[in-house]
């Protein structure tokens, strides 16, 4: 006959004294742990405010390719817009009609430098914004002259399509935002533009974080058969626009008390080099030869930053580049530029290095494990280390070159938080 247990009985093997044991034994206590120290980035008041991003900067959006006769929506730092190509020229206009609201990107080019909205044909100058017919409403229509649909300032450089973000404000030229070394040299690229989950400042702070690569990235392919150091001492130096992570000393092993030696080498990799500890460009072990274009610039540090979040590193032949472009708070564009600054016949290598392997290698896998930590990323509250240095350093630099931008627009008259609606 089976026995069952009485409420509240112990019933599992070890029987009812050891479960009178365990109840006179005292509960074991929750560690709390020790709290983040920064609860929140109020000490940069315009980098917390950004995380749809900056205005009043120049941001690429897609390959020029992708423009043609049809429009193309975007959204860029939460606003709708939408791209189309008119006798070579691409335009830039707010993707809402005035009339009731209808994306004008559902529309098309009913007549050569317009666009017309689906809905009731509402057409609209592709350059200057302006109602120049409403379709349903006949030639004589009155509401002509009377509308015009907000535009934005659009321009091609190195194959892709960029746009200007603004308050009112008359927009830099292009090329004072791009990299210094792109404006005059030629070069050939190798793009990958990615639409990514995450805010762009945790996409942007982990490109200049000094820490992350020597640990995380350990597993990549791209360096597989190459060591990494360990531990480096850093400086933080400025240099006009563009903050710089300069290596003074590399560290490849460390005995760590109570813990053991790290890294340990695997078999395959190549040795650190033995005559110095500073770095090599590319903060790797090669001795290449450096490419004349990227020696004339004498970059103090092979990693830089710059707003409204760029990033560039240097190696011997090439330089890396990566855009972190807002779409909303919740959302970027990666967009990752690798230039060998060739022409010519010496460019035909080029293609196959990089659609054969640096392709999938860098901008795949690589670059996947930093997608990766940008998803799951969730500051502030944070802790910062001394690494981080590099991250206050940027954060303190977005944070003065806004405050100075919302002066100058204070002085000119347009507001810093102003959007053509």
């Amino acid at each position: 006959m089976t026995q069952t247990a009485k409420p509240g009985a112990e019933s599992d093997d070890t029987g009812p004294v050891a479960a009178d044991q365990r109840r006179r034994q005292p509960a074991r206590r929750h560690r709390a742990g020790r709290l983040p120290g920064r609860q929140d980035w109020s000490s940069w008041p315009h980098y917390q405010a950004a995380a749809a991003g900056f205005r009043g900067y120049w941001y690429p959006v897609c390959f020029s390719s992708q423009v043609g006769e049809k429009p193309r929506q975007v959204t860029l730092l939460g606003e709708k817009l939408f791209l189309i190509r008119d006798r070579g020229t691409v335009y830039g206009m707010k993707d809402r009609c005035p009339h009731r609201g209808v994306p004008l990107s559902c529309g098309e080019k009913a007549f050569p430098g317009t666009v017309s909205c689906v809905y009731h044909g509402w057409t609209f100058d592709l350059k200057t914004g302006d109602l120049v017919a409403a379709l349903t409403d006949g030639p004589s229509s009155p509401i002509c002259g009377k509308v015009r649909q907000p535009t934005y300032e659009v321009a091609e450089r190195i194959g892709m399509v960029w746009v200007y973000v603004g308050d009112g404000e008359v927009p830099p030229p292009i090329d004072e935002q791009l990299p210094e070394e792109l404006v005059d040299n030629p070069g050939i690229v190798g793009h990958r533009i990615q639409p990514r989950t995450g805010n762009w400042r945790f996409a942007c702070e982990n490109g200049f974080d000094e820490g992350h690569a020597k640990y995380l990235h350990r597993t990549a392919l791209w360096r597989m058969f190459k060591p990494m150091p360990a531990w480096n001492t850093t400086r933080i130096v400025q240099r006009g626009r563009w903050l710089f992570r300069v290596q003074e000393d590399q560290f490849w092993e460390g005995d760590y008390p109570g813990v053991g030696t790290w890294p340990k080498l695997a078999w395959y990799q190549a040795r650190p080099a033995q005559d110095t500890g500073r770095q090599h460009v590319g903060n790797t072990t090669s001795h290449r030869e450096v490419d004349p274009v990227i020696a004339a610039q004498d970059f103090p540090g092979f990693a830089s930053v710059a707003m409204p979040g760029i990033l560039r590193i240097v190696y011997p032949n090439l330089i890396h580049y990566e855009w972190y472009v807002p779409v909303d708070a919740d959302n970027h564009l990666y967009v990752g530029a690798l230039v060998e600054f060739r022409k010519g016949l010496a460019t035909l290598p080029f293609y196959a290095k990089y659609l054969g392997a640096v392709r999938w290698l860098f901008h795949g896998q690589f670059s996947s494990q930093d997608k990766w930590m940008v998803e799951v990323t969730d500051a502030p509250p944070e802790r910062l280390y001394r690494p981080d240095e590099s991250l206050l350093r940027w954060r303190k630099l977005a944070e003065d070159v806004t405050e100075e931008r919302a002066e100058r627009l204070a002085e000119s008259g347009p507001a810093p938080t102003g959007r053509d609606d």
